[in-house]
């Protein structure tokens, strides 16, 4: 199963929610925005010391059905911290060698981070076929990503990173792309 399953979860949310939260009061309003856009996951960044009591918040909520993952991972201990939360999915803003190999012995769906050619090759030799498109704004965007769909046709991406709503629908017409993940409706 290519990347412990997270193909699933892109087939199954076009738009994730990209949060980096600071208290619970800022936890229930995204949640809520997120419930009331009828959107059913989300991806919590490790960018503040209380993203870790926000994944085991959501987790103990009565939210069936939705899925919890944890982004900004960048190095093995942190997929060890996650694991025992049980996240749903992680994402990883970037990709080495020994990250994307123990992304793969996790089990966890994953899906790490990419911006160039080279990095899209070293992701297809570590058996990566699903990208983060990161940051998809600085990274040549849209045009970018009609090129790589030519050269990698098997690649498909998640682009994050600078989506907007009023951009977010023009990437998920690109053949290449699943699911986009932003903030912009926390704004």
């Amino acid at each position: 199963m290519k990347q412990n399953g997270i193909h699933d979860i892109l087939s199954k949310n076009e738009v994730i929610p990209v949060a980096t939260i600071h208290n619970y009061e800022e936890l229930l309003l995204q949640l809520e925005k997120i419930q009331h856009a009828s959107i059913s996951c989300i991806e919590i960044t490790l960018r503040t010391d209380y993203a870790l009591t926000a994944i085991e918040k959501i987790k103990k909520m009565d939210l069936p059905d939705f899925k919890v993952g944890v982004g900004t991972v960048i190095c093995p201990e942190q997929i060890e911290i996650v694991h025992a939360l049980d996240v749903d999915f992680i994402v990883s803003p970037g990709l080495t060698e020994k990250l994307v190999s123990e992304l793969h012995k996790s089990g966890i769906p994953f899906i790490p981070g990419v911006s160039t050619v080279s990095e899209i090759m070293k992701a297809l030799e570590w058996n990566c076929t699903f990208l983060k498109f990161f940051p998809a704004h600085l990274s040549g965007g849209i045009d970018a990503l009609n090129t790589y769909g030519q050269l990698f046709p098997s690649v498909i991406f998640c682009p994050t990173g600078g989506i907007t709503s009023s951009t977010y629908n023009d990437y998920l017409q690109l053949k290449n792309v699943s699911s986009v993940g932003g903030s912009w409706m926390f704004k």
